[in-house]
């Protein structure tokens, strides 16, 4: 079968179980992900290894839409306003899941370089569930403010861990010595030159945007401007992940424009970021998922452990107001966008290995969990916290004052 024949019948399919999720309350990237698995090497076939391999592009244009947009969210004066507790909260949720899943991984049996991938993937949480939760319970207060500011850097922060820890893997599996330059010093400069290159197209793509005349031109130079940014990371060894990132981070923070360019680019990505995650979807082996069972439900469970205890410690070390040391945690369970980039990013990066299907196996499997549990928990921490109307009847004022001291 064609590549055009394989990817219009996954997009067509992928959307019509996405509105079947969205009819069960439920996010449609489930649907997306499940529809990949009915086509794909488990399934049907209709979208085999050959296929996934010549719509790679695909892949590596939606990391990088995903990448810009996650930029937006980062605008200097909202940030202030938030203040240091979502930082220190951020990296303690991050850092959290990361050594716990890494350890938990490693005391399993399997060898480090696999145990830090998944640890650093780990690390990352799917801002779009919680976010949905949040709007649709109309929630304010201490809680909400600070987990959308959590989720928001959190992701930034997964990102530069997954670039330290996929230096160090490299190293393992080249079976090279480990040196300070290979650990540290080359992870660091490879962050660095990210952000660099990102933020220099940035500043290019805001001055193009403020020129701009109408909605053809912004959505033109900002598709051509990630795709250029994915194309330089790719040929220089950079991270695609923190390039878009960075170029997003400077428009949103310097265009006069920069919310059409993302709102234009919103419209514009549905179908590419739909045919991201079916494509993922298909690469699911699910004869793979009873060798990796243990480390599949070993994964789900510190993940979460890790991010609730990261994130509580977090909120305790910066002071914040009890109500989000308590729940804090409970909104930060989703994995699915950034985790499923860096899952496509490990196939990518580390070519004949097993990594990859071992990543994308249990990130697969273990995504539909997450999207089911995550929006739960973020609607439980909100009825606990009492910022949403919706979800209580009558509280007294002053007792939600003091709960929220």
């Amino acid at each position: 079968m064609g590549d055009f024949i394989s990817l219009g019948i996954a997009l067509i399919l992928g959307v019509l179980l996405g509105k079947v999720m969205n009819k069960l309350k439920m996010p449609a990237v489930g649907g997306y992900i499940i529809a990949g698995l009915l086509i794909g090497v488990s399934g049907f076939n209709i979208v085999n290894e050959r296929v996934i391999e010549e719509l790679s592009f695909i892949n590596d244009i939606a990391l990088g839409i995903i990448a810009f947009n996650i930029g937006s969210e980062f605008k200097i004066e909202e940030m202030k306003k938030l203040g240091k507790n979502i930082f220190v909260i951020a990296t303690c949720e991050a850092l959290g899941a990361f050594t716990l899943v890494t350890s938990i991984i490693m005391l399993l049996g399997q060898n480090i370089q696999t145990a830090l991938i998944l640890g650093a993937i780990s690390s990352a949480t799917a801002p779009a569930a919680t976010v949905m939760v949040l709007k649709e319970y109309k929630a304010k207060g201490p809680l909400t403010s600070t987990l959308l500011g959590v989720v928001a850097v959190d992701d930034a922060i997964s990102l530069m861990i997954y670039a330290v820890a996929s230096s160090v893997a490299k190293v393992f599996i080249k079976h090279e010595a480990l040196t300070m330059s290979k650990v540290l010093i080359h992870p660091i400069m490879e962050i660095v030159l990210s952000v660099f290159v990102g933020a220099l197209i940035g500043i290019i793509l805001s001055y193009l945007l403020n020129k701009s005349k109408n909605e053809s031109e912004v959505l033109t130079f900002t598709i051509a401007s990630i795709i250029l940014l994915v194309g330089i990371s790719l040929h220089f060894n950079l991270s695609p992940l923190l390039c878009a990132m960075a170029s997003g981070i400077m428009v949103t923070n310097v265009s006069s424009k920069g919310n059409k360019a993302f709102n234009t680019l919103e419209k514009w990505s549905s179908p590419i970021t739909a045919a991201f995650f079916t494509l993922a979807g298909s690469r699911l082996d699910i004869s793979l998922i009873p060798q990796i069972g243990l480390l599949g439900v070993m994964y789900l469970l510190f993940r979460m452990i890790g991010k609730v205890g990261g994130a509580s410690i977090g909120a305790g070390i910066s002071k914040a107001p009890q109500v989000v040391k308590k729940y804090i945690g409970l909104g930060l369970l989703s994995q699915v966008g950034v985790a499923v980039g860096l899952a496509i990013t490990v196939s990518r990066e580390f070519p004949g290995t097993a990594l990859g299907s071992i990543v994308i196996t249990i990130l697969m499997a273990t995504t539909i969990l997450t999207e089911i549990i995550g929006p739960i928990a973020t609607k439980i921490a909100v009825k606990k916290s009492k910022e949403s109307p919706l979800l209580i009847d009558s509280v007294n004022i002053n007792q939600l004052n003091e709960n929220r001291i």
